[in-house]
């Protein structure tokens, strides 16, 4: 459902909102004689909980600050709702939505094999914008009884069942389906209706699982994930879940009736919403791009290489909710390793824990936000880290090996290549609201560790998801927002791969300004050199390494390239890849406090005092 009152270029107001689960966002935007344009943004505390139960009222009171802030009315006097379309004196002329409040759309997925139709299966249900609690398959190593147990225990929103290729083995992918209608799993939400099931397996089971599972279950049959090994298609299956979450899920949830009838477009989750923004900044650019949305309760990473378009999420990793399961997967030591300072761990500890249990707080000093940004480099780490474990060839279908691959021994699991990857974005409440731009820069460059040329990109107000669902009705919209008031131009990182001892060259750069003038720079091994490039600026760049560093070409090959400019301007990284930081303590806070002075990460004079 997409529907649109008034024609295109008759439009004037546009409002999207995210139902996070932490707070509830409303942007607003406007047609200005030179395009659409960001106005303002309205927040509150999302209402998904007792006593309010009623995602309406969270939505209403963000929409109220928007009015309060602009003058505009928005809202019907008579409290039922969002006014659409603008009526010459109040409302808007499309109201759109993200959500993931009640912890979004919660699955379990079921495939034959686990490194094949089951991989391919998670991946069509984080496509979909899906938190994925298990993948139950026939070699995942448990007995079956224990398999049961989890599928009884885990009541997900919805089952996403795969298997066999079309034509392909028959009696395991019923083994699977018999043991999910044996654990009767029950739903998240509202115990009167129907799990739904989404089965995408072998075509010629259809029948069979018709006459198994479609009285116990709401069943919803569509083309195989796999129908042959060396082909995967997700895209049915994602449609389906995506639809069945509007349909089941969502009506299930405090108020989202009421929401739905408010919306012109159907409500996306938010993670979906995000993988818009980055599949819109890929396709605009015609570049590779991994992006994050580093969120209160999950970390979201996205990445679309060469055309392909993946998405993982880590659910227990975020910012307040999840910020002591950092803690606990990171490992405390990893998250102190980003101090500059001396801190005991308990103290660490402490801090943490008491932003998960209130997670609306935000840092009210330098050693806070610090601290929280060391948690956000874990953060992000982990979350690259399990994305590659979903943005792997396909296993099963047969690679052509040449010569050099022999030699090569193995091919690497993941195709995520940083050295490849030309743009890093990233969204979420730490990184759109870091006090200096530069702090997100840094966090992303630590934690991913871009390799070679690379542009970096940043949400400025937290509106990717907002300008995802809106760009699947009105895209010439969703990008002239996009780029003029959403996408802050960082700047570019250049970064040669390799290591070697302090203090030996690593690289001469030369870049040609837009003035005309050539800077020369000579960097060394251990040093972060900032340069002013203004936004929406270019400058060549010829990037000569030394032996031993690669920074796209192989090792020592020089490297001709486009910086792009922007608010922090050129970050010349010769800190190594792999980045390693000094073994020796006080070493290592030296290092850092170096680091963060010479590119005026932080105010000099309160790291100073701190140290």
């Amino acid at each position: 459902m997409a529907r649109l009152r008034k024609p295109k270029e008759e439009m004037k107001y546009i409002l999207a909102t995210d139902v996070g689960s932490t707070t509830t966002k409303a942007r607003f935007f406007e047609r200005k004689p030179e395009g659409w344009r960001f106005v303002i943004a309205g927040e509150a505390p999302t209402t998904v909980e007792a006593p309010y139960e009623d995602v309406t009222l969270g939505v209403r009171n963000a929409v109220r600050e928007v009015e309060e802030l602009t003058g505009h009315k928005i809202l019907a006097e008579d409290g039922s709702g969002i006014v659409v379309p603008f009526d010459g004196e109040r409302g808007v002329d499309l109201y759109c939505t993200t959500s993931s409040a009640g912890g979004g759309l919660q699955m379990m997925v079921a495939g034959l094999i686990k490194t094949m139709t089951a991989e391919s299966a998670n991946r069509a249900a984080l496509g979909a914008g899906a938190i994925v609690m298990d993948v139950i398959a026939q070699d995942d190593g448990r007995p079956i009884y224990k398999k049961i147990q989890r599928i009884r225990s885990l009541r997900p929103d919805m089952i996403l069942l795969a298997g066999g290729t079309d034509g392909g083995a028959t009696t395991h992918v019923m083994e699977i389906a018999e043991m999910l209608k044996a654990a009767e799993p029950k739903p998240r939400l509202g115990l009167g209706y129907k799990l739904p099931i989404v089965y995408a397996g072998n075509k010629d089971l259809r029948p069979q699982i018709k006459k198994l599972l479609g009285d116990v279950f709401a069943l919803t049959i569509v083309d195989n994930i796999r129908p042959v090994l060396e082909v995967e298609n997700t895209e049915p299956a994602r449609r389906a879940i995506h639809e069945l979450f509007m349909e089941h899920v969502m009506s299930h949830a405090p108020g989202y009736l009421k929401l739905m009838k408010w919306t012109d477009v159907d409500i996306m989750p938010t993670p979906a919403g995000e993988g818009m923004a980055m599949q819109l900044i890929a396709k605009v650019f015609k570049k590779n791009v991994l992006g994050v949305g580093l969120g209160g309760a999950t970390t979201n990473v996205y990445s679309v290489f060469e055309g392909k378009f993946v998405r993982s999420v880590s659910a227990n990793l975020g910012m307040s909710y999840s910020i002591c399961n950092v803690m606990k997967t990171a490992g405390i030591k990893n998250i102190m390793r980003w101090l500059p300072f001396d801190m005991d761990e308990e103290e660490v500890a402490s801090r943490l824990m008491n932003k998960m249990i209130r997670p609306t707080t935000i840092p009210q000093t330098l050693d806070d936000l610090i601290v929280e940004h060391s948690v956000a480099r874990e953060a992000l780490r982990l979350g690259l880290e399990h994305h590659k474990t979903i943005a792997t060839r396909l296993k099963g279908a047969k690679i052509e090996r040449t010569i050099s691959d022999m030699f090569e021994q193995a091919l690497a699991e993941t195709y995520i290549d940083l050295m490849k990857i030309d743009i890093i974005a990233g969204t979420g409440g730490l990184l759109s609201h870091a006090p200096r731009r530069v702090q997100s820069m840094l966090v992303l460059t630590d934690a991913f560790q871009p390799e070679g040329i690379t542009w970096m990109f940043q949400d400025s107000v937290f509106m990717m998801p907002h300008l995802g669902v809106l760009s699947t009705v009105y895209p010439e919209a969703a990008w002239q927002i996009f780029d003029k008031d959403c996408l802050v131009r960082l700047g570019t990182v250049i970064a040669p791969r390799g290591v070697a001892n302090k203090g030996d060259p690593v690289m001469t750069v030369e870049i040609e300004m837009p003035n005309g003038e050539t800077l020369t720079e000579e960097m060394h091994f251990g040093e972060i050199k900032r340069i002013e490039l203004p936004e929406r600026e270019e400058a060549k760049v010829t990037i000569s390494p030394r032996r031993g560093f690669d920074v796209g070409r192989g090792p020592g090959k020089r490297v001709e390239g486009t910086a792009m400019g922007g608010v922090v301007g050129i970050l010349l990284d010769a800190r190594g890849r792999p980045l390693q930081l000094p073994e020796n303590d006080k070493e290592r806070k030296e290092t850092l406090l170096k680091w963060f002075l010479d590119i005026d990460m932080y105010p000099e004079d309160k790291l100073k005092e701190l140290v």
